[in-house]
């Protein structure tokens, strides 16, 4: 069975668009929180910067992989999608279905290679 980039295209497109909504959906979560202790109570506020840290991070790790997708992308616009980057070799397309951003086959990436 051949790897066929148009179907890892579309699934890396739709994950881009997942993406999308999940920073809509968490805006608020990331906003800054208020310290007017008279409007919200300590524990209230400590709740909110720990609400708040958790969608900050959940950002970074969404960033990172809006980073992954753009490299493959790109890879398969150059022809060079579902080879390792290390030894030039297929990776299976298993791995490719589970993780379609990956760059190195299981030999690279164990580091047995």
């Amino acid at each position: 069975m051949s790897i066929d980039p148009a179907t890892f295209r579309d699934q890396l497109a739709k994950r881009l668009g997942e993406l999308e909504e999940q920073d809509r959906i968490s805006a608020k979560d990331r906003d800054p929180v208020t310290l007017d202790q008279e409007s919200v109570g300590r524990l209230s506020r400590i709740d909110a910067m720990q609400v708040q840290a958790m969608a900050l991070a959940q950002e970074r790790r969404r960033k990172a992989e809006r980073a992954g997708i753009a490299a493959a992308l790109q890879r398969i616009e150059e022809v060079e999608f579902g080879y390792c980057v290390e030894r030039c070799e297929k990776i299976v397309e298993g791995r490719l279905r589970n993780n379609p951003t990956v760059v190195r086959c299981l030999e690279c990436a164990d580091g047995s290679a």
